[in-house]
Formats: structure tokens, C-alpha cells, sequence
């Protein structure tokens, strides 16, 4: 395990967090705040799991998961960018891309 491995690890986590607290924060009401904080988090743990995880369910080329990890690490950026915090976006959009590109040359590679 490098850090890159670590630090991707860290992004996806921080990427679940990221739609659980723009879930919580972005509706005025409890009960859409309380299902979005479930639901879109759950949403992108379910595509990730059927598409990019490393023993996905469904056998996608390279351009695919990447497709699907920009997509979630996206909305993870943009929901921090709504929320008001555009720092924490941009950094968190930076991190995520520097892992994503590495670990996609990485994985070209073997």
C-alpha cells in the first residue's frame, strides 16, 4: 500500500462525508435533509461498488471508471462549492484529480 493509495482511500471517504453533510445542510426541512443525507451518499457507494470498486460487479473499461469517478468526486466537489465553502472544494477537487489521474496511469500500466 503507498500514499497514494492511502490518500485516494481518504478522498473517497472524505467524498461520502461530503454528500452526507450536503445532505443534512442543503434542505430547510428535516425529513429531505435526513433521506438525501442517507440517500446520496448510498447512491454513489452503490455505483461505485457495481463500477469502479477494484473487484466491481460490472467489468468496465478504464474510460468507464473513470467516468464514474469523476462523477462522484464532482458532485463531492460541487456540494462544497453550494454549500459555501469554495476552498474546501477546490483543494478537495485538486486532491481527488492528482490521486485519480495517478492511480489512472497506474492502472494502465498493469
Amino acid at each position: 500500500m503507498t500514499v497514494v493509495d492511502v490518500l485516494r482511500f481518504a478522498c473517497e471517504l472524505f467524498a461520502l462525508f461530503s454528500l452526507a453533510f450536503w445532505g443534512y445542510l442543503a434542505w430547510p426541512y428535516p425529513w429531505p435533509a435526513v433521506l438525501f443525507m442517507i440517500g446520496a451518499p448510498l447512491f454513489a457507494i452503490v455505483v461505485w461498488a457495481l463500477f469502479r470498486a477494484p473487484r466491481a460487479i460490472v467489468a468496465t473499461d478504464a474510460v468507464g471508471k473513470a467516468i464514474v469517478e469523476i462523477a462522484v468526486m464532482g458532485a463531492a466537489t460541487a456540494a462544497w462549492f453550494q454549500l459555501g465553502y469554495p476552498i474546501v472544494g477546490a483543494v478537495f477537487g485538486v486532491v481527488a484529480a492528482v490521486t485519480g489521474v495517478v492511480t489512472f496511469r497506474r492502472e494502465g500500466r498493469a
